[in-house]
């Protein structure tokens, strides 16, 4: 267990960061889900579906939930398989 005071906050500080960028990688998961989803049915709101999806990993890179390199990747196949549709 924490003996200072400053480590006390800090570890009350990791929890709260912990939390939030948990909760941000869930949201990401999810809008990532849904426009792999709408590519492979080829729905024609996947290019809205997509570009909401490119949106919350640059929110995520900004806040530094996610490594830049990573959101790149991850974009780059979502635009791969887009364009393959069209």
């Amino acid at each position: 267990m924490a003996n200072t005071r400053s480590a006390i906050k800090r570890m009350k500080q990791n929890e709260r960061r912990r939390q939030r960028n948990r909760a941000a990688r869930s949201t990401i998961r999810s809008s990532l889900k849904a426009a792999r989803t709408a590519l492979a049915g080829k729905s024609p709101d996947s290019a809205s579906t997509v570009h909401e999806a490119i949106r919350a990993l640059d929110r995520a890179v900004s806040r530094g939930v996610v490594h830049r390199n990573t959101a790149a990747h991850k974009k780059s196949g979502l635009t791969r398989k887009l364009n393959a549709l069209v």
